[in-house]
Parts: C-alpha cells; sequence; structure tokens
C-alpha cells in the first residue's frame, strides 16, 4: 500500500492557505518551480487533480479539500509525536485572547484537538475585540492573544510601540460581502445592514467604504457578537461583510448590488511575548500557532468565491 509523504502534505496545506503557489513558496523558503514539483508528485500519487490555478489564484478542487482535511490531521499527530518523542509534555496553564471572527463553528474544534493531545494543557480563553487583544498584550490580562485586522492597516500604535511582543502571521481569508440565499433586496431600496457596533474595527471600516463608494445603506439589525450577526444573516435579515471562515455554511456571496466596494483580505496575527518566561509558554506558543494555521472547518470559506 501506498503512503503518504508527509513533505508533499505540508505543501498541500501551505499551497491551500496562501491560495498560490508563489505565496506558499515564500512561507516554505523554497522556489516556487519546487513547490509545483511537490504538488505534481502528490497530484500523481493520487492519480487526481487537487488544485486548479487560475487568474485569481490557485484553488482546491473538491478531492483537494477532502485530501486537505487529512492532511492537517495526520500533521497534527506527526507534530504531537515528534514532541512526545522529544520528551516536550505541554503541561500548565496558559490564558488566551481570541477574536470572534476566526472561525466561530471551527474553534471548539481546534481546542478539543489541543486537550486530546495534550491533556495537560489548561487553556483559559477569552474572546474579546481585535482592539483590546492589540492594546492589552503585555498587561497581563492575557499570555498570548489572537486578533484580526485588515490587511494595510496598521496595527493599533501601543500594540506596535510594545517591543516586548511580537505578532506572528496565522493566515489571511478573504473579506466579502454576503446574505442568505433568501435575501432579496428591493431596488431602489437603501442596502439594509447587518451590523457589529462601532467599537468594530471591521465596523467601521466597512462603512468608510460605504460611504467613500456612495453606497446607500441602513443599519437594519445589529448584534454584539459574531454570533448573533450570523444569526440575522441566516435569518435573511440583510447584508453583512465578514472573513471567509466567519460566513456560516448556508450563507453565500452577495452579487445583488454591483456598485459595493471591494474588500481587502483580513490576516490573523499570534500576538505573542519577544522573550517567553517559560520554556513551556514558548512551546505552547509554537503549538498553538500551527494549530491554527491548520484551522479546523472548511465548510464556510468554500461559500466564499
Amino acid at each position: 500500500m501506498r503512503r503518504f509523504d508527509l513533505e508533499l502534505l505540508h505543501t498541500l496545506a501551505t499551497v491551500a492557505e496562501a491560495r498560490s503557489l508563489s505565496a506558499a513558496a515564500v512561507r516554505l523558503s523554497r522556489s516556487q518551480s519546487a513547490v509545483s514539483e511537490q504538488i505534481r508528485k502528490l497530484e500523481e500519487s493520487c492519480g487526481l487533480t487537487l488544485f486548479l490555478r487560475g487568474k485569481n489564484g490557485t484553488t482546491l478542487t473538491p478531492v483537494g479539500e477532502r485530501l486537505l482535511g487529512h492532511a492537517r490531521g495526520i500533521l497534527s499527530l506527526s507534530d504531537a509525536a515528534y514532541l512526545d518523542m522529544q520528551g516536550i509534555s505541554l503541561a500548565g496553564e496558559l490564558r488566551l485572547a481570541i477574536t470572534d471572527y476566526f472561525e466561530p463553528a471551527g474553534l471548539a474544534t481546534i481546542l478539543k484537538r489541543l486537550h486530546d493531545q495534550y491533556p495537560a494543557l489548561r487553556l483559559h480563553v477569552s474572546v474579546r475585540k481585535s482592539v483590546q487583544i492589540e492594546q492589552e498584550s503585555g498587561s497581563g490580562e492575557f499570555d498570548i492573544g489572537l486578533s484580526m485586522r485588515i490587511v494595510g492597516q496598521p496595527m493599533i500604535d501601543s500594540a506596535r510601540r510594545d517591543s516586548s511582543y511580537k505578532c506572528i502571521p496565522i493566515r489571511r481569508e478573504r473579506l466579502a460581502w454576503v446574505a442568505a440565499p433568501s435575501f432579496a433586496l428591493r431596488e431602489p431600496e437603501p442596502l439594509p445592514l447587518i451590523a457589529l457596533p462601532d467599537t468594530c474595527s471591521l465596523q467601521r471600516y466597512m462603512l468608510a467604504k460605504l460611504r467613500d463608494s456612495s453606497v446607500t445603506h441602513f443599519v437594519a439589525h445589529s448584534t454584539s457578537g459574531v454570533g448573533g450577526l450570523q444569526s440575522a444573516l441566516s435569518a435573511g435579515l440583510g447584508v453583512a461583510c465578514l472573513n471567509a471562515s466567519a460566513v456560516p455554511a448556508n450563507v453565500t456571496t452577495f452579487r445583488g448590488r454591483k456598485e459595493l466596494p471591494i474588500m481587502p483580505d483580513v490576516e490573523f496575527n499570534l500576538l505573542v511575548p519577544q522573550v517567553f518566561k517559560t520554556a513551556f509558554a514558548a512551546e505552547a506558543a509554537e503549538l498553538l500557532a500551527e494549530q491554527f494555521r491548520q484551522g479546523a472547518s472548511q465548510n464556510s470559506a468554500c461559500n466564499v468565491r
């Protein structure tokens, strides 16, 4: 029986995350031709096409998405086995602050996987706004933070001045205008929005882009968090702007108005100390970064094209 090469599976996961061979090549410290050759070998081994190449980058085929799910599990187990053989036992407490935009449907799966592999690792998770996470990094409120920012937008000043913390990029996701298939816009009515409070940086950015594009709009429904926003979207109450992994499975790209502004990508970053107080904290941060890169759900991302 043939067996998969771990390096090839790692390349598969990296290309899927980066959505282009060139971007994946940078992350893997390889040439683009070398990455392309690894994907060719993997496809040859499977006898199937795993990626489609186009103007907008590289996307997984349905069978590629299936293999990606297996690959992430295999790579995670491989990492756990290596740590075990090195005598690294992640035992201790870690406080994690995380934005609710990051894989709302899949976060529980990630945390369960961590618990199953490292039962002595006790995570205390709190959900906060990205602005809070960036402001409070190094304050003692939590050990490690996971925040989201719009690509091209600077981090808040207090976080950039705090040289004791650094950002570890986790991944980028697309932003898109989304709505339930049942939602119907009555022209020429203003665009009904489902929105979060203006304390959310994405909310402020979205409204500014609509104003700059002269799109008439109003807030039809407001919620305090991403969970409420998802429920309102699924109920067909309006349109929202969301990152790919936060889009509910029954919601898709809204194409009812051509003049809606094109939105940039967002980037998730792990905020960690420049110098860890303990070896345990450093090991746990590395583990968390890898787990969050792997992610847990692909269903939401597939709805946004």
